[in-house]
């Protein structure tokens, strides 16, 4: 498969009114949901909330940026509960324990199933809610095994095949590194977005896996880096 033009990331032939998009509160779903507003009519941001320890203050953040990106083809947001406290007991991403540091890999972060939990439940709203294509900021080097074409391809054709419906799942950033990301968002409210897993006072703690790959993105974008950390 060819690049995408760097200057637009959606597809050429999409004649779609309206698109719901994955939002995070992260980097990379911001910008997404930031460009996809210039190039929707309409513009659905899906929050899927699991019961994960930074959630509370990543939602904050989510809702200020929304509130700064004031784009008139955005809906509200619309949150989905997909809990995970019962499939993750005791793990760092529930209990806040044992977070992943700046020192680990990116294996660290992997949370089983995610992709799965978080595509299952926003492709059926796409279909109850008639809105034809879906959107989530995966980055190119993505190493978690439902992160592949395969499985992105297996599994909305599965959940389609379940509720006889036809919603596409679009990746725009598959090509794309954290760094391209932000440079092609840098007139975006960036300072409201939220990558930290370990939040202290509100603010990034600035020690994690995700502060760490935060700051070495805006670093190898060229970018002055906007976070508040707390270290």
């Amino acid at each position: 498969m060819m690049s995408p033009d760097p200057s637009s990331v959606w597809p050429q032939t999409s004649t779609a009114p309206a698109l719901a998009v994955l939002v995070s509160g992260g980097l990379d779903s911001a910008v997404l949901l930031g460009e996809a507003a210039r190039s929707y009519a309409i513009v659905h941001p899906l929050y899927v909330r699991s019961g994960l320890a930074w959630e509370t203050v990543e939602l904050e953040y989510l809702h200020r940026f929304l509130h700064e990106l004031k784009a008139p083809s955005l809906r509200p947001l619309h949150v989905l509960q997909v809990p995970v406290t019962d499939l993750y007991g005791k793990h760092w991403s529930i209990d806040g324990r044992g977070v992943p540091d700046e020192n680990t890999a990116d294996a660290a972060v992997y949370l089983p199933g995610r992709n799965v939990l978080l595509l299952s439940k926003a492709i059926v709203w796409c279909h109850l809610s008639r809105v034809p294509e879906l959107a989530l900021a995966l980055l190119k080097g993505n190493p978690f095994p439902d992160a592949t074409p395969e499985f992105f391809a297996d599994f909305t054709t599965a959940v389609n095949r379940a509720v006889d419906g036809h919603i596409a799942v679009l990746q725009p950033y598959a090509y794309l590194s954290k760094a391209e990301v932000i440079r092609r968002g840098r007139n975006l409210p960036l300072s409201e977005t939220f990558s930290c897993i370990r939040a202290i006072d509100g603010q990034h703690c600035g020690r994690c896996n995700k502060c760490a790959e935060r700051r070495r993105a805006f670093a190898a974008a060229g970018v002055p880096d906007p976070t508040r950390y707390a270290t």
